[in-house]
């Protein structure tokens, strides 16, 4: 694993602790809304680390430059002949859960506590994966 991922890594992991700060009144809405953003800031970097680690892969196997450089969905279909079946599929889910994630929408709430912890510990297995 290069050191950028582990940076990435790292830095969702920091967004998701507690910030330590003591807690302000009940009847105030910025906290939630500085926490809501704490976990969509942590869903960006876990969704760069894991294309990064797929562009690290398919650069190792040699795929063509417009493939390493293209869409993802090209290097997600791409990474299926240069990973272990499974790794690959598992990376796309959580690769599409990421993205979704990360997107504002004025109609949805963002990514939860629980969902971005889930998120962070299969991003660090499938690095581990792919960086072999």
């Amino acid at each position: 694993m290069n050191a950028t991922i582990r940076q990435l890594l790292d830095t969702a992991g920091l967004l998701l602790t507690d910030t330590g700060e003591p807690a302000p009144p009940a009847d105030t809405a910025v906290p939630a809304a500085a926490t809501a953003s704490r976990y969509r800031g942590a869903a960006f970097a876990l969704r760069v680390a894991l294309e990064s680690a797929v562009a690290d892969r398919l650069t190792a196997h040699r795929a063509p430059r417009a493939i390493r450089e293209g869409t993802q969905r090209a290097a997600f279909l791409w990474l299926r002949g240069c990973a272990e079946a499974g790794a690959a599929r598992r990376a796309k889910a959580v690769w599409s859960q990421l993205c979704l994630g990360c997107h504002y929408h004025q109609y949805e709430i963002g990514p939860t506590e629980d969902q971005v912890r889930a998120w962070h510990t299969e991003v660090a297995e499938l690095v581990a994966l792919l960086a072999r």
